[in-house]
């Protein structure tokens, strides 16, 4: 279980019948990239219409609320605070009129350039709404003196640096772009006549579009009635595909970067058994985040699986007050093992990650509570030894437990019997050597330095 945040997620309709209420559903689905606020902006053709709040989609939005958002194109957006403060002004999408008309965007990722950016239009002259480095590019767009807006936002996007997924919607047309890096996914559905765009595939699975492609790291897509999506190349590609969304952050029913995120898991999970097998009675993921992972183990090692622990995903904030006794509840809270499985048994514990530790600690300590006879750690990615600067709210270098503990510290840390990481060649044997990608996190080489 990581003690990350996730990033934020979008979504994209063009020319389809009630497109704000196959936004909602579309946000349903990626309501696992964040979970602070909701937005949807929607267009008549006319006119650009705005709801967003705090909370999670079904809190934000309701009937009401949804027929609000007419209009056969929409952008959607849930979030989680990367970078900007909690607010409900710096929930998206952002919405501006200027002297082209009105123009709404949301946005995957975060901008390494952001405050030097900021810095240069306020001495311009320009006044900020939000903390969000997203309103950049609003400001960018309306200073622009062309007289396109695909062209303005060609020209704002050569001002910018970091990660970016993006999706712009004007009245009459939408555009979606990444970085030239490719951090952040984007792919491109077909909904009979229309076009969907979303973070991730299992957008398309709930509301039934067809994946078409991923839109292709540095490239814009222009959609408009009448017409085939029109490609523009702004960058040349030079992809650094963030490794994480398969570890993590993406959906296990998801396509991402074209593979399946549930079927690289198990491989995590074989390559991790080939690596580190240790004789034990069973496999026990914790859920959810490790179950894939455990099955590949399972499967390589001959060791049964089994769900020794079971999560409560109904736990929401506490408004306790924090004492120590009701912190040590909070994993208890949330994952609870099954004593008739576990008790007297050598284990083998998969998870995704181990950031600070403390949660792996408590695990392994309620394991051993509940009757465990030994708890062998293995970890479906390499030691998270630095943060993430392109959209994964990571603690910092100093809070990282791997950046300052060894394995073996580690182990002593949480009580585990054994640990042992997924090494970073098993991890790019299991993900493939087709694509190139960023892994800053374990690596420590960062393909855009952040720039204060």
């Amino acid at each position: 279980m990581v003690e990350m945040g996730e990033k934020c997620s979008v979504v994209g309709l063009f020319n389809v019948p009630e497109a704000a209420k196959f936004a909602y559903f579309g946000l349903f689905s990626l309501q696992h990239r964040g979970q602070e606020a909701a937005g949807i902006a929607s267009s008549d053709g006319e006119k650009i219409h705005l709801v967003k709040g705090r909370g999670l989609v079904t809190q934000v939005f309701d009937g009401e609320k949804l027929e609000l958002l007419t209009g056969d194109s929409a952008v959607g957006h849930t979030r989680y605070s990367t970078a900007g403060e909690d607010s409900v002004l710096d929930a998206q999408p952002i919405f501006a009129r200027y002297d082209l008309g009105q123009i709404a965007v949301v946005h995957n990722g975060n901008l390494t350039n952001a405050k030097e950016v900021r810095r240069e239009l306020i001495r311009e002259g320009a006044i900020f709404q939000t903390f969000m480095d997203t309103e950049n590019l609003i400001h960018l767009i309306a200073r622009s003196q062309k007289s396109q807006l695909y062209d303005r936002i060609i020209e704002a996007l050569h001002r910018i640096e970091g990660a970016y997924s993006l999706i712009f919607l004007s009245r009459r047309k939408m555009f979606a772009v990444r970085d030239p890096h490719g951090f952040r996914p984007l792919s491109i559905g077909k909904l009979k006549e229309g076009w969907v765009v979303a973070s991730e595939t299992c957008a398309f699975d709930l509301i039934g579009a067809e994946y078409v492609r991923d839109v292709v790291p540095g490239e814009l897509v222009v959609f408009e009635k009448g017409k085939e999506p029109r490609s523009i190349q702004v960058f040349e590609p030079t992809p650094h595909k963030c490794v994480f969304e398969y570890i993590y952050f993406a959906r296990p029913d998801s396509l991402i970067y074209g593979k399946s995120v549930y079927e690289l898991r198990k491989a995590m999970g074989r390559e991790l058994a080939k690596e580190y097998p240790v004789q034990a009675d069973m496999v026990v993921p914790v859920p959810d985040s490790g179950v894939a992972a455990a099955l590949g183990y399972a499967e390589a090692s001959g060791i049964p699986f089994e769900m020794g622990i079971i999560r409560n995903h109904y736990v929401g904030r506490t408004f306790i007050e924090p004492t120590q006794s009701i912190r040590d509840l909070k994993v208890k809270m949330k994952l609870n093992p099954i004593k008739e499985v576990i008790r007297g048994k050598r284990l083998i514990v998969i998870d995704d990650s181990i950031v600070r530790g403390t949660t792996s600690r408590k695990i392994v300590g309620i394991l051993k509570e509940f009757g465990a006879k030994e708890v062998h750690m293995r970890i479906s990615a390499p030691p998270t030894t630095g943060p993430c600067y392109y959209g994964v709210d990571t603690p910092t270098k100093e809070e990282l437990i791997a950046s300052k503990m060894s394995v073996e510290e580690t182990r002593r840390y949480i009580g585990a019997d054994t640990l042992a990481y997924l090494s970073i060649e098993g991890l790019l044997r299991s993900v493939g050597n087709d694509q190139s990608y960023c892994m800053a996190c374990f690596d420590g080489d960062y393909p855009v330095e952040k720039r204060e």
